[in-house]
């Protein structure tokens, strides 16, 4: 059958292929240009067609097949508020217009590009923070430093976001900024005070600490803590965070300022930088932005950290497991989950069997990449009882099949250094007020 149009066969009627100005740069500009524009981690800037044109096969492929931009959360489990993946359309459009010859189009079309002003993704910060120095950095090694510094506060401050935002990207991999009270304490402790210290199983060299060969071996620390420190309960978690792929902290949960997090007057901020290994020495002068609430919140945004710091990866292992579990000491409101691992990490998986017995898998992160640290903040909260556990599953390919493996045939332990491993959950959780109707917390 054949449809007429205006008295027109439907072979008489040419479709314009879509156009880099109208059609495609509003995509990288909702999707991309965070990390696609210059001075950011991403290879090429999408901001101008000039820039994207010699890319354009290989940002049809990335787009098809689903690697750009990158998401890694299992789509079976959970509702994500930061999913950044392209729509059917989307990805469509892109196909059709690199197939179509990826013209240019009327430069009249073009939206005007997101505004960074001098790289702050939220515009320009009430409050900038540095480490202090103009710091080198060596060629040829990977290197952990630490910068305490001040920030002079003479009252206390609620934060609604924060960016770190690194003086030279090149240099730093990822980078956490703490909030210190007094001399060196981190603002809020940890529920492990009393056990062993983690420095006795720990060998530092250059500033970089390792889990020591002979220290005592737990893959399952769901089982049982054997002692060790930092097995059970929490740790204290940074007041902001950059990692490869992560957007800024954004403390605001809901966008109506019932969520921040609290600056003590006379706080210090502990800045601790990755850089990452490079080929010609340079300098880096990282810092912090902070963006002032208009008021103090309803709810303190809080994070959990959990680690599990005395696994051991055999040589040649392609799916070693390793696991933690936290038990909620009090009802609260799981708000986002960020997995990390080095370049043997393979996959994780969060599950919460809640205080009645339900289980339920908050997360599955099918391929793990350490190139792309992404945080997957959940659509609504996630509620865990008082009672509830999350345990937590990492597996590892320490085998010759792993690309990125440093060394196959050598077995791993935790470590600063990116060819050492590590088993961290950064999380980020809201307390919830006790019900006066009930008496105490939610129930399941």
């Amino acid at each position: 059958m054949r449809v007429l149009l205006l008295g027109l066969t439907t072979a008489s009627i040419t479709i314009a292929a879509p156009s880099f100005t109208k059609d495609v740069a509003p995509i990288f500009y909702k999707s991309c240009v965070s990390c696609h524009r210059p001075g950011e981690i991403a290879p090429m800037s999408l901001l101008e067609y000039k820039t994207v044109r010699p890319w354009a096969k290989s940002i049809r492929d990335a787009v098809v097949r689903r690697q750009m931009p990158p998401w890694f959360a299992d789509p079976r489990y959970g509702h994500f508020s930061n999913d950044p993946r392209l729509s059917e359309r989307e990805i469509e459009t892109v196909k059709a217009w690199v197939d179509g010859g990826a013209a240019e189009g009327n430069p009249a079309d073009l939206p005007a590009p997101p505004a960074f002003a001098d790289g702050w993704r939220y515009g320009k910060p009430d409050l900038v923070i540095d480490i202090g120095q103009d710091f080198p950095v060596p060629a040829g090694r990977d290197l952990y430093a630490d910068f305490v510094v001040p920030t002079n506060l003479t009252e206390g401050k609620w934060i609604r976001a924060a960016q770190v935002l690194p003086g030279n990207r090149k240099l730093v991999h990822h980078a956490h900024v703490y909030a210190m009270a007094g001399e060196g304490r981190s603002v809020a402790g940890t529920t492990t005070a009393n056990a062993p210290k983690l420095g006795d199983f720990l060998e530092v060299e250059n500033g970089l600490s390792r889990v020591r060969n002979d220290a005592p071996v737990i893959n399952d620390a769901c089982a049982g803590d054997g002692g060790l420190p930092n097995l059970a309960g929490f740790e204290e978690g940074s007041l902001a965070t950059m990692l490869p792929g992560k957007p800024p902290d954004l403390y605001d949960v809901f966008g109506d300022g019932s969520t921040a997090k609290y600056l003590p007057a006379g706080a210090r901020l502990r800045f601790q930088i990755h850089y990452a290994k490079v080929d010609q020495a340079d300098t880096d002068r990282t810092r912090v932005g902070l963006y002032l609430a208009a008021k103090p919140p309803v709810n303190p945004l809080k994070r959990v950290d959990l680690r599990n710091r005395f696994f051991l990866i055999p040589a040649g292992a392609s799916q070693h497991e390793v696991k933690r579990c936290y038990d909620v000491e009090q009802d609260k409101w799981l708000v986002a989950i960020t997995p990390h691992m080095h370049y043997r990490g393979k996959d994780a998986t969060y599950e919460l069997v809640h205080a009645g017995g339900r289980r339920e898998i908050l997360l599955a992160v099918p391929q793990y990449n350490f190139d792309w640290q992404l945080q997957y903040r959940f659509q609504d909260p996630v509620l865990m009882e008082k009672g509830s556990r999350m345990v937590v599953t990492f597996h590892y390919d320490n085998s010759p099949n792993n690309r990125a493996n440093p060394d196959p045939a050598k077995a791993v332990r935790w470590g600063d250094r990116s060819e050492d491993e590590m088993m961290v959950t950064w999380t980020e959780t809201l307390d919830v007020p006790p019900s006066p109707s009930s008496g105490g917390g939610a129930k399941d």
